[in-house]
């Protein structure tokens, strides 16, 4: 079956990976590598972050319910300090940007699907110039749900209106890409660019 679309998630792929970010602040600030991710994994689909994504609480009260988990876990970090180091460097990823544009230029749809949050008014403009670079942008925070929630693959399915198996889609997260392989997506893990960026030739090129 020939490929439709291409699903792009955000941070980690198309833009630096928030990962990266949070390890240097772990380093920076004396805790054990992976400590932040664990602490939100712990904390599970009720956790302060998990809610945030889903757009179930104003980062104001996100600030005060993941200053409290951090501190029972024993840290002594702020969740401003993190919030500000994410939105500080996350940059967009050249290649991927080209990448996507070459891809609607060829007429296969793109679209973003990506666990956010509701960002301040700068960060807002910056990313309303983004999203007209894909044809659809499934955003968590204005969904309710988050990855790897399967109806967040069924939503952006949906709204691009092909089938799983007519779909590519590309995460930095082994988690996220379960659903859409399970669903008949065509799955592509990103860590190296240019890696990821060469296999999502081949499957187009098939």
């Amino acid at each position: 079956m020939d490929i439709k679309a291409v699903i792009f998630d955000l941070g980690g792929v198309v833009l630096d990976s928030p990962m990266e970010i949070l390890a240097d602040f772990e380093k920076r600030h004396g805790l054990e590598p992976d400590f932040i991710n664990r602490l939100i994994g712990d904390a599970g689909p009720q956790g302060a972050w998990a809610r945030l994504e889903r757009g179930e609480i104003p980062m104001e009260d996100f600030f005060d319910a993941f200053d409290r988990e951090i501190q029972s876990a024993g840290a002594d970090i702020s969740s401003r300090e993190i919030m500000g180091a994410i939105n500080n460097y996350l940059r967009v990823r050249p290649e991927m940007l080209d990448m996507v544009r070459q891809i609607r230029k060829s007429g296969i749809l793109t679209a973003a699907l990506t666990n956010n949050w509701v960002a301040d008014d700068d960060i807002s403009s910056l990313l309303s110039d983004f999203k007209k670079e894909f044809d659809v942008f499934v955003e968590s925070s204005r969904e309710g749900l988050a990855k790897p929630d399967p109806r967040m693959y069924e939503l952006v399915l949906e709204k691009l209106g092909v089938a799983p198996e007519e779909a590519v889609f590309l995460d930095d997260i082994g988690r996220n890409l379960k659903p859409a392989r399970k669903m008949g997506m065509t799955t592509i893990k990103v860590g190296s660019v240019e890696a990821a960026l060469a296999e999502l030739k081949k499957v187009l090129q098939r």
